[in-house]
C-alpha cells in the first residue's frame, strides 16, 4: 500500500516511529507534505519520498494508494474533500471534520467515488477495548448502572502557541483535541449519549477554548455518567480511564491511552476473565497507544481485497462529534441539552474568540 503523509507535525512523528514496524513492512510512504519545508524535507528524506507543498501536488506527484490527514483539526474536512476528489482513499486523523455536518458530506463523496474514508479513532483497537466490546456483545454487563470517563493529561503553554492548537475555528480544547477519543470509545460501546451538561475552564493554560471540563451525561439505555478530563494535569500524562458500573459486574480500563485492564469482576465470573484480562493489558509508551499500527493493517489489507469500507468509517464518528458540540453548546446555554444534528456549538469550527 503507497501512502501519502499530509502533516508532518506531532501526530506524524508518531505515524513515522509505527511505519518501521515489522507488522506495515509492505506499506510505503510515497509522498508527504507540509507548508514547514524543513519539517517535509525531513519527513521525505526519512521515508526516501516525495516532498510536497500541497496536498493536490502531493498526490500528483506521489499517486499514493491511501491519503493519511494528519494537519490541523481545521484543515482535515478540505484535505479529506481534495484527496477524495482525486479519487483516493482517505484515512483521517480524528477529528474526521469540525462540524457533523462536513462528516455527512464527505461521506457521500466518498460513496460517490466508491474510496474508502475512514477516522483514526485508533483506541477501539485497544486489546483491553477490545475485551470490554466482547462483553458488551455477549451481554455480560446487563443493565449500566453508571460510566466514567476520566483524563488527566499534561499539555504544557507551549502546546498551545502554535498558532491552531486551543483555538474554536482550528481545534476546540481538551475535549476535542484530546478526550475525544475516549468519548469515542465511551460512545461505541455503551452509546448512544442523549443528552449532557458541561462545564468548562482554563486552568493552567492560555488558549481560546478549554484544558478542563466535566459533565455529566445520560445514555439512551438510561445510564448515568461522568466525563472529567484535563491538560492541566502536571507534570506528566496520569490517566485515561473507562469504568463500567452494571448489574452484571464492574470493569475499569485505564493505564495512560485506555490499555490496561485494572478491575474485571463479573457476577457470573468465567474461569478465563483473570486471563483475559491479563493479556488485554499492554504497556504503552505514550497516549498515542499502540494501535495505529494495526489500524493501518487492517485498513492495507481491506484495500488489497478490494474492501472499502473503513476499520472505522468516519460516518460512524458522526456521533462523537455530535457528542462533543453537545458538550460545548451545554455550556455557552448554561444547561442540559440533547445530542444530536439540532444541538451544535456556536464557537467550535466556526469563529476565533
Amino acid at each position: 500500500m503507497k501512502v501519502a503523509l499530509i502533516g508532518c507535525g506531532r501526530v506524524a512523528k508518531h505515524y513515522r516511529t509505527m511505519l518501521a514496524e515489522p507488522l506495515l513492512s509492505d506499506v510505503q510512504v510515497v509522498g508527504v507534505a507540509d507548508v514547514d519545508a524543513v519539517k517535509r524535507d525531513d519527513f521525505a528524506e526519512h521515508f526516501g519520498a516525495v516532498a510536497a507543498s500541497s496536498v493536490e501536488e502531493c498526490i500528483e506527484r506521489s499517486n499514493p494508494d491511501l491519503v493519511v490527514i494528519a494537519t490541523p483539526s481545521g484543515l482535515h474536512a478540505e484535505h479529506t474533500r481534495v484527496a477524495l476528489e482525486h479519487h483516493r482513499h482517505v484515512l483521517a486523523e480524528k477529528p474526521a471534520a469540525m462540524l457533523p455536518s462536513e462528516i455527512r458530506s464527505l461521506d457521500t463523496l466518498a460513496r460517490q467515488r466508491e474510496r474508502m474514508y475512514g477516522v483514526a479513532f485508533q483506541n477501539r483497537l485497544n486489546p483491553a477495548i477490545q475485551l470490554l466490546r466482547s462483553c458488551v456483545e455477549e451481554d455480560r454487563f446487563g443493565a449500566v448502572t453508571s460510566l466514567s470517563v476520566r483524563l488527566r493529561w499534561s499539555r504544557e503553554q507551549s502546546y498551545y502557541e502554535d498558532g491552531w492548537h486551543g483555538t474554536w475555528k482550528m481545534d476546540g480544547g481538551v475535549i476535542n483535541q484530546q478526550a475525544i477519543h475516549h468519548v469515542d470509545v465511551l460512545q461505541w460501546l455503551f452509546g448512544p449519549i442523549t443528552e449532557v451538561s458541561a462545564t468548562i475552564g482554563n486552568r493552567l493554560n492560555r488558549l481560546e477554548a478549554e484544558d478542563t471540563l466535566v459533565a455529566a451525561f445520560r445514555t439512551s439505555a438510561g445510564a448515568l455518567g461522568t466525563l472529567e478530563a484535563t491538560t492541566a494535569a502536571r507534570p506528566r500524562d496520569y490517566e485515561a480511564s473507562l469504568t463500567v458500573t452494571a448489574e452484571g459486574g464492574v470493569a475499569r480500563v485505564g493505564g495512560v491511552a485506555l490499555n490496561l485492564v485494572d478491575e474485571f469482576d463479573f457476577v457470573s465470573a468465567r474461569a478465563d476473565d483473570a486471563r483475559r484480562a491479563r493479556e488485554s493489558s499492554i504497556p504503552v509508551p505514550t497516549g498515542y497507544g499502540l494501535s495505529h499500527g494495526p489500524l493501518l493493517r487492517h485498513i492495507a489489507d481491506r484495500l488489497k481485497s478490494g474492501r472499502t469500507d473503513a476499520p472505522v468509517n468516519a460516518i460512524d464518528s458522526v456521533h462523537t462529534c455530535e457528542v462533543i458540540h453537545a458538550l460545548y453548546r451545554s455550556h455557552e446555554v448554561h444547561g442540559w441539552v440533547p445530542v444530536g444534528e439540532q444541538t451544535q456549538s456556536a464557537r467550535l469550527g466556526k469563529v476565533s474568540s
